[in-house]
């Protein structure tokens, strides 16, 4: 029997709920997202709960709440301490947006659910992989291989590949086909017919429109609101999607000359940036190629401001402006203020980018009809004054003399058990221990040193005399020898440590960082409010996701042997399970939230050895990075009663010629151009020269229903253009 592969979402299945699920491979769990939405709602991590300490690996696949947004509460409250898995972009904006998150909403309410130093400890122990990279997992995962492709969508976003015993299984949610400005499309498409397959119905039932008439209505309704003399937010995600939209806006100022500001306000903005332009390899080829042969980076912006507070925005004289503000959802952080600030003005403009998530204020503001009016509860942070910061003090005063009770009580008690040692024989031997000290003792070079006025040793003194330490140190050949846990920093320097630059190379906003390390007493004053909407609210879609029509033609193209559908509305879900049941494969999944489906491959493998006597007969032929050959076998057995191929017995059958590879017809159509013989388009076949018709078809010894490799068909009369153009075609394959 093939690779035991069983799958068990664990949340967004049927909904659009945050994403995670259990894939188990031959009894390994692999947890392969692990999201959470912008409310926090613990009650949506109960499926992983029960199962969190069962998980052997964790696989990152963007880097946002959605995809990783509960990894530090994970691994705080249900003990997940699996080794993670990702790209460099997906852990550093990952780690990035979570400081954005709990920094946002740190300032609006007494948010406990993970702290900053949750957050590193989470993402501390990463192991970052580079694309096509392939990671053999080791111990309990041995023959496991592990590799990440490029998605789209988000940067560093990734389509991972899991392999086991020459069986794939594909996780590829919210990818993208389409190359953007900063990003190349998805490498979904090189893979075919892999065992499992396991991808989102999220946009099955959306169209996009072209790209150039979406830009053109995006930027067109900003410059009429700037133009009317009024200001555009953009509620945007930490770092993001927000990272095109940066590009689409500061190409469009350059190539207009427009002098309108434009700001991007999270309170990681700087640090954001700073990681991006790093970030060039993992972006398309084009921004790749333009840094490397003219030194320009394409995030060194020249007409967007960065701002990490909204004090920096208030200095802003009044006037017409940009503001990308974090969150996306309008739940928490500057978005949601500034909203609150602008929507009474009709001059004003609230530009969505993606669609909000479920039950929060943005989805409610992209209802068809908006609503006139919404209630929203406005929040800040003020310092304590008075009577409030007294009793806050003597609050303070009272928990330091209980811990330094606390403190003393056991010190009496490790004094106690000195003196009832029986170990201690004579009176004048120093106890090495030294764990305690007089009322007036100090720590001198980490050891006690006892001064009493008159010199009166203590009855608890386990020595007559001051204790005198000789620190000569000790050396080898190489050198004095160094004692390691003399440079470790202790719990309280660690979390000062971790909290000024969590980051882990510190490059972080000075800002941000003063506001982490900020211990001023203070508190959350709420009030409630009802906000007339007059200002003008659009939708665009600028999420990066492949639409409908261009998913179904990838799977298509893939075809996998078993599909499984998650992430995506009910009605979206069945839909696209209805169309890959007719089109792609027979064995399509759509399973329920902690139903556990067997998606083992149906196909018997087995282990075979190859005999030597039978390679030095194979003759190999190259093809491009790989070789390939004709092999004729027998199955037999080795003394050690292994399987083996073994040369045959009788002569081996003869061979028909057979190409392998494939094309892409608007490949070919350029190359045609290349020996100049026109080509075009027309009816879904390639018009070659004036008689000569080129077209895919499917393969017709596969079966009906299901998706397989297609056949090239020339038509056209014998003649000398006919025989050309066929020989161009085959030398684009290899021949075997």
């Amino acid at each position: 029997m093939g690779t035991s592969v069983r799958i068990t979402p664990l949340c967004g299945v049927f909904n659009d709920n945050p994403l995670s699920y259990l894939v188990s491979i031959d009894g390994f769990n692999l947890l392969i997202d692990c999201g959470w939405n912008d409310h926090f709602d613990p009650s949506l991590l109960q499926p992983l709960s029960r199962v969190a300490s069962t998980v052997d690996a964790v696989l990152l696949s963007y880097p946002d709440t959605m995809h990783l947004g509960a990894l530090p509460y994970a691994m705080k409250q249900f003990g997940l301490s699996a080794p993670v898995y990702a790209t460099e972009p997906v852990y550093r904006l990952g780690l990035l947006t979570m400081y954005d998150h709990y920094l946002s909403r740190k300032q609006v309410s007494e948010f406990d659910l993970f702290t900053l130093d949750d957050i590193d400890a989470a993402f501390q122990n990463v192991t970052r992989l580079t694309y096509s990279q392939n990671f053999h997992l080791s111990e309990k995962g041995e023959g496991i291989v592990i590799a990440p492709h490029v998605s789209g969508h988000l940067l560093g976003g990734t389509v991972w590949k899991i392999t086991k015993d020459g069986e794939d299984v594909i996780y590829a949610v919210d990818f993208n086909h389409r190359k953007e400005r900063h990003l190349n499309g998805t490498a979904l498409e090189s893979f075919v017919r892999p065992a499992v397959l396991i991808t989102d119905a999220y946009n099955a039932l959306n169209n996009q429109p072209p790209r150039r008439q979406r830009d053109h209505e995006f930027l067109e309704a900003i410059t009429k609101t700037l133009r009317g003399d009024g200001k555009v937010l953009l509620p945007v995600d930490t770092a993001g999607r927000v990272l095109e939209l940066i590009l689409i806006l500061e190409q469009h100022w350059a190539q207009h000359h427009l002098s309108y500001p434009i700001f991007f306000l999270t309170y990681v903005s700087s640090s954001t940036i700073d990681y991006v332009k790093s970030f060039l390899e993992w972006m398309n080829d084009s921004i790749a190629k333009s840094f490397e042969h003219t030194r320009d980076n394409a995030f060194l912006l020249r007409h967007v401001t960065l701002l990490i507070s909204k004090t920096e925005l208030e200095k802003v004289p009044e006037g017409p402006k940009i503001v990308l503000a974090s969150m996306a959802s309008l739940e928490a952080g500057f978005s949601h203020d500034i909203f609150a600030e602008w929507a009474t003005d009709h001059k004003n403009l609230v530009l969505f980018t993606e669609r909000g998530q479920y039950a929060t204020l943005a989805r409610m503001l992209q209802a068809d009809p908006p609503p006139k009016a919404v209630k929203i509860t406005l929040s800040k942070r003020v310092p304590l004054v008075g009577e409030e910061l007294a009793a806050y003090e003597e609050e303070q005063n009272r928990k330091k003399e209980e811990a330094l009770k606390a403190s003393q009580i056991k010190e009496e008690e490790v004094k106690v058990a000195h003196v009832s040692d029986p170990n201690m024989g004579d009176p004048m031997a120093i106890d090495s221990r030294e764990t305690h000290a007089s009322d007036g003792g100090t720590i001198i070079g980490g050891h006690k040193d006892i001064l009493i006025d008159g010199f009166v040793s203590p009855l608890t003194s386990v020595a007559p005399m001051f204790p005198f330490f000789d620190n000569s140190a000790a050396w080898d050949d190489f050198g004095e020898v160094i004692n390691p846990d003399d440079y470790m920093m202790n719990e309280e320097n660690m979390e000062l440590s971790l909290q000024g630059g969590g980051d882990l190379n510190g490059k972080l906003d000075e800002g941000s960082a003063s506001l982490m390390l900020d211990t001023t007493p203070s508190k959350v004053v709420s009030t409630e409010s009802t906000i007339q909407v007059k200002c003008s609210l659009i939708y665009k879609d600028f999420e990066g996701r492949s639409d409908g029509r261009s998913i179904k033609s990838i799977l298509s193209h893939v075809a996998p042997l078993k599909l499984v559908l998650v992430h995506g509305s009910a009605e979206a879900t069945e839909h696209l399970k209805q169309h890959c049941s007719k089109h792609v494969c027979p064995h399509v999944y759509a399973p329920q939230i902690g139903e556990t489906i067997d998606v083992t491959s149906d196909v018997f493998a087995y282990k075979v050895q190859l005999s030597e006597n039978l390679m030095s007969n194979v003759l190999f032929k190259k093809l491009g990075d790989y070789e390939i050959a004709w092999v004729d076998a027998e199955v037999g057995k080795t003394e050690g009663g292994q399987l083996s191929l073994l040369p045959p017995s009788t002569p081996a059958p003869s061979h028909k010629s057979v190409l392998v590879g494939d094309i892409k017809m608007s490949d070919f159509k350029q190359f045609l151009a290349s020996k100049g013989i026109q080509a075009e388009f027309s009816g879904g076949a390639l018009r070659c020269g004036e008689y000569v018709t080129l077209r895919k078809v499917a393969d017709p010894t596969q079966k009906s229903g299901v998706a397989g490799s297609q056949q090239i068909v020339i038509e056209g009369p014998l003649s000398e253009e006919y025989y050309k153009i066929r020989d161009f075609l085959y030398s684009q394959f290899y021949l075997l």
